[in-house]
């Protein structure tokens, strides 16, 4: 016969035994040797619930069949629930063998019949602490089976956060859509509540910035000061320098109440904007106060700032090249091209929707005169402070050019041959009004303006209203300059000079 050793550990292990009478107690005892602790509770004194909900736990417990009859089905239903211990059932021999079938039903490792000799005990032991061994193992596995599987749901949810926000990020090339899509996708890592972005461009030959800024939603104006003077110290902080002046947009027009919070309301969280090892602008995030990330989410919503940040590079870039498409270089306001599209654009609504449409020229009296005398950058300031004048008065359907040199167009959709010769004495003594200085010398320059209109249901060709507002302009010249005389004939001339 295989001789069976038991290894033991330092401390003795913890064994029960359930109503054992005294020489039960010490054949199990010597069968098991010392390096196990046998204690033994009287059938009338069975373990309670003190004793079940004590941190260390029994190997093994051994119960005699006339004990574990005998108790109540609620009070086995206790013992049984005790994991990872192991129960012995022991049977006199003078009692009916019972089926393995009914003992593995009660609960219980295997059976032994006294008398309780000392190879009996040992293997019952040693089979109690292979299947402790092997429910630890199987335990331990699946600890690392679940652990994998949430680590897997959490990458997965991580890929699938990221995916979100290459896709949210990729479907605009407006600054101001990405910036509300980022909000409600970054929302599903970090409580967000408001989310604001500032950029800044560096001139060229010179360390000053201009900034520009986009605040999630409008504010009262003294919140949104208080947003624009902590966006403006991002600036110069992760800029790196002085800031020349800031334009203020908003990606949310709507006034709502959580749009009131100011940057003391929440934990203020600004992620820099990087691009091509440049960084060109920051994320300023208004988040819950006690909000933490894991160390994952961190890395996470790091990828997800820097997805976006190439995003918001790439929509700025977009704007700016658009821009100078559109726009004239030196006056910042359209430029001919774009002011040709928006006419035939015009007049075919004009002709569906009938209604009125009128056309400013614009064109600044002896100009020639300032670019002989001052120099051409005095001509240059001019033409921009003009340019000026018109993107002030005019409404955002309208569309102001430079349409060459220092002739300006204006279209008006919606407008009646009375309006627009209102606005266009408006412009010209905007323009007779203002002051120039440059190099130690002071002047003023004037305009002559023409002006001309489509009445509603009336046909005309689509050069007819660029003809007659040059028409009008030319006579505005020949009469004497600084002055506003309109394409039709039943209108009175208006002149000041």
């Amino acid at each position: 016969m295989r001789k069976q050793t038991i290894k033991r550990g330092k401390r003795p292990e913890l064994m029960w035994g359930l109503g054992l009478d005294q020489e039960m107690a010490e054949r199990i005892a010597e069968g098991v040797g010392p390096g196990f602790h046998l204690r033994n509770f009287a059938q009338d004194a069975l373990p309670q619930a003190r004793d079940l909900d004590q941190e260390e736990k029994p190997c093994a417990v051994w119960v005699p069949w006339s004990v574990w009859s005998n108790l109540a089905e609620g009070r086995r239903q206790e013992l049984r629930a005790q994991e990872p211990t192991q129960r012995i059932l022991i049977q006199e021999g003078d009692e009916a063998p019972l089926e393995m079938e009914t003992v593995l039903a009660e609960g219980f490792l295997t059976v032994i019949r006294t008398p309780l000799v000392r190879p009996k005990v040992q293997d019952a032991v040693f089979r109690a602490r292979e299947v402790t061994s092997m429910y630890s193992d199987i335990y331990r596995m699946t600890e690392e089976i679940l652990l994998e599987r949430e680590l897997l749901a959490r990458k997965t949810d991580q890929l699938m956060f990221l995916n979100r926000i290459l896709a949210s990020a990729t479907e605009s090339l407006d600054p101001a859509t990405i910036l509300l899509n980022a909000k409600d996708t970054l929302g599903l890592v970090l409580p967000v509540r408001l989310l604001h972005a500032v950029f800044w461009t560096r001139q060229r030959d010179s360390e000053v910035a201009d900034v520009e800024m986009f605040l999630n939603g409008k504010t009262t104006p003294e919140t949104e000061s208080q947003w624009v003077e902590f966006l403006m110290a991002a600036a110069v902080e992760k800029g790196g320098g002085p800031i020349n002046g800031f334009t203020v947009m908003h990606t949310d027009p709507a006034r709502r109440p959580e749009f009131s919070l100011s940057p003391g309301d929440g934990k203020v969280v600004t992620m820099p904007l990087v691009a091509a090892h440049e960084t060109f602008g920051a994320l300023v995030l208004l988040c819950e106060p006690d909000y933490r990330l894991g160390r994952d989410q961190v890395e996470t919503f790091r990828s997800a700032v820097n997805h976006l940040g190439l995003a918001l590079r790439n929509a700025l870039t977009f704007k700016e090249v658009k821009m100078r498409a559109d726009r004239d270089g030196l006056t910042r306001i359209y430029n001919r091209h774009t002011f040709e599209e928006r006419l035939v654009y015009e007049i075919k609504r004009r002709r569906r929707y009938n209604h009125d449409l009128s056309l400013l020229m614009v064109d600044l009296d002896h100009f020639k005169q300032v670019n002989d005398t001052y120099g051409h950058k005095a001509g240059d300031m001019v033409l921009r402070r003009v340019g000026e004048i018109l993107s002030e008065t005019f409404r955002t359907t309208d569309l102001a050019a430079r349409y060459g040199g220092e002739e300006f167009v204006v279209l008006l959709p919606h407008t009646s041959e009375e309006a627009a010769w209102k606005l266009a004495e408006r412009i010209r003594e905007a323009i007779q009004a203002s002051v120039f200085r440059f190099d130690g010398h002071e002047f003023a320059v004037t305009a002559s303006i023409g002006v001309a209109s489509v009445e509603a249901g009336a046909l005309t060709r689509d050069d007819d209203l660029l003809v007659k507002a040059d028409k009008a302009l030319y006579k505005a010249k020949h009469n004497g300059r600084n002055m506003v005389v309109v394409s039709s004939p039943e209108t009175p001339l208006a002149a000041t000079r």
